[in-house]
């Protein structure tokens, strides 16, 4: 009997992320074991662990070199929250250490897997498997080579710990670890869903200056335009700012609905007081996208104006070309019926070549007078 070998078309092949993973394959299990991670491919950049452990009296920020020995002795007994920071995704060792230590849930490390998830919040309450655990993606928009970029930011939290997961670092959550690292602040003072609110909240505030810059990029092109000197990469510029302006709705608008469920659904490891200050999170959004929709009219109202002023210089143009001709049209006459085969009349009459030239110029003077007082010059 006679195999044939299957040939798969390109559209037929699988996509697979930087581990190496096929994605969206039909009648594949859901959710990624841990013991299924080390046959991930492993990434090119490297990979740094932060390990930050704190109480009302004292805080303790280390880099982690050796994580399996870290994850085998135990926490300090003065620490009350645990933040494990993991900046680069690209060590499914790593993941798997991390996974197997704090039980985390096979879909949850799936979505952390495969880095292209919205801005959500899925609660995994305890069971006879898994610890109870509050899993939030959301995603960091940064300037990167000029251009806006995202990605994702995947947090868990536990009773008294916090993992998050980036692939770039380490802003925004340098002022986070320099709070803690404040005596006697109240990020110090608060439990762990209050870091998780740091977190998001960090997140949410990195996009703001990127709304500053294009405020101020606006409002240059709109002088511009009202002074007739966009110049020629005027549209280029405008569609580049609307680009940006979409890329950052695209993440801010399911973030209002991830802050909705945090602060109205019940979740196990997250406290009222954080619930509380989660709604001056959910402000900010709602502020976000208000500038948000307000630079996306001016984008587009500018789109227009340029369009007009594009259309009345080219019809300034135009005119001032009519004129021209229209200016030479009986010139041109005058100039064809000297071009005939037929006696010149100053050979006869001395006094016609001058008239010829008088004639001629009081017709383009009358003309030029006649288009001024029409205002068409």
């Amino acid at each position: 009997m006679t195999h044939r070998r299957k040939n798969h078309g390109p559209s037929e092949r699988p996509r697979r992320n930087r581990f190496g993973r096929a994605l969206g394959r039909p009648g594949k299990a859901p959710g990624i074991e841990p013991h299924e991670l080390p046959g991930l491919a492993r990434g090119d950049a490297p990979v740094t662990v932060t390990c930050v452990d704190y109480c009302p009296e004292q805080a303790r920020v280390e880099r982690v070199d050796d994580v399996r020995s870290f994850l085998a002795t135990h926490r300090p007994e003065w620490s009350s929250v645990r933040w494990i920071d993991v900046v680069g995704v690209g060590d499914p060792t790593l993941l798997r250490a991390l996974a197997e230590k704090y039980e985390l849930h096979p879909l949850a490390v799936e979505d952390v897997v495969n880095r292209g998830q919205r801005p959500k919040a899925e609660d995994y309450p305890a069971s006879a498997e898994h610890p109870g655990r509050l899993f939030v993606v959301v995603r960091l928009v940064d300037r990167v080579d000029g251009n806006l970029s995202t990605e994702q930011v995947s947090l868990f939290l536990g009773r008294d710990t916090v993992l998050s997961f980036r692939a770039r670092g380490p802003e925004p959550f340098v002022p986070i670890v320099q709070r803690i690292e404040t005596p006697n602040s109240r990020l110090r003072r608060s439990d762990a869903s209050f870091l998780l609110y740091c977190l998001i909240d960090a997140v949410v505030d990195h996009s703001f200056p990127l709304l500053e810059e294009v405020s101020d990029g606006l409002e240059e092109l709109e002088e511009a335009v009202f002074q007739d000197q966009a110049g020629r990469d005027a549209p280029q510029r405008l569609h580049r700012m609307n680009r940006e302006l979409m890329v950052l709705r695209r993440v801010t608008w399911p973030m209002r609905d991830l802050l909705d469920n945090l602060h109205r659904e019940h979740h196990e490891c997250l406290s009222d007081t954080t619930r509380t200050y989660l709604r001056d999170v959910h402000d900010h959004v709602v502020r976000i996208l208000d500038l948000l929709e307000t630079y996306r009219e001016l984008a587009s109202n500018l789109v227009e104006m340029h369009m007009v002023s594009a259309s009345n210089r080219l019809g300034d143009i135009v005119k001032t070309l009519t004129i021209i001709s229209t200016i030479f049209v009986p010139l041109t006459f005058l100039a064809g019926v000297y071009g005939m085969n037929m006696p010149i009349p100053e050979n006869e009459h001395a006094w016609t070549y001058p008239a010829f030239w008088m004639v001629s110029v009081g017709i383009a003077g009358a003309l030029l007078y006649w288009f001024r007082r029409r205002d068409w010059l």
